[in-house]
């Protein structure tokens, strides 16, 4: 019954659990390597794998100088070396989160946008069904509690968005977890 049209066009699920799920959007989410990014991975894929949404991940990057700092100097080959680097970052997140793709999700897609993280998320997830997942860190104190780019993916997106934080470590444990690895984590 996948993607047969119909009346119903609904954009929740009825009580009931019939084939509405099949009519919902994507789950996009925000990817970036961080704690927090694979905090937002692993809820997506979860809610992904219970309502039958494909789930596309999104890692957003730019020359390390900014766009500005490219039109000036424009080399290709520097371009796709940090092209290949985003990509690497996107498939280690996945790695690192499941091992792989995760399991039990219908549709995994993985895609790399030139552009401001922000901007990449909120361009991507443009459809009022679509639900946008982001990772954010344990709030500050002061003027700017959280990222920018939460601030500005809160305030600019078409679509509900879903904040998931990351996980929270004593301030001790936070410069050793900085340089650790999975591999510190495996049983031995």
């Amino acid at each position: 019954m996948r993607g047969s049209g119909g009346a119903t066009g609904g954009r929740g699920a009825t009580p009931g659990g019939n084939d509405d799920a099949a009519h919902e959007g994507r789950l996009i989410v925000g990817v970036s390597g961080s704690l927090a990014s694979l905090a937002a991975l692993r809820a997506a894929a979860r809610e992904a794998r219970t309502s039958g949404r494909p789930l596309l991940a999104v890692l957003a990057w730019e020359p390390p100088e900014g766009e500005a700092g490219y039109m000036l100097r424009p080399d290709r080959v520097w371009a796709e070396n940090w092209r290949r680097e985003a990509r690497a970052r996107l498939d280690r997140a996945f790695e690192e989160a499941f091992g792989g793709d995760p399991p039990g999700v219908v549709a995994v897609e993985r895609r790399l946008v030139r552009d401001r993280p922000w901007r990449a998320l909120c361009r991507t997830a443009d459809r009022g069904d679509d639900r946008l997942v982001i990772g954010t860190r344990v709030p500050r104190r002061g003027l700017f509690r959280y990222g920018r780019t939460r601030r500005l993916v809160l305030a600019r997106a078409s679509c509900p968005v879903l904040t998931v934080p990351a996980p929270r470590f004593p301030a001790y444990m936070r410069t050793r977890l900085r340089h650790a690895s999975p591999a510190d984590f495996s049983p031995a």
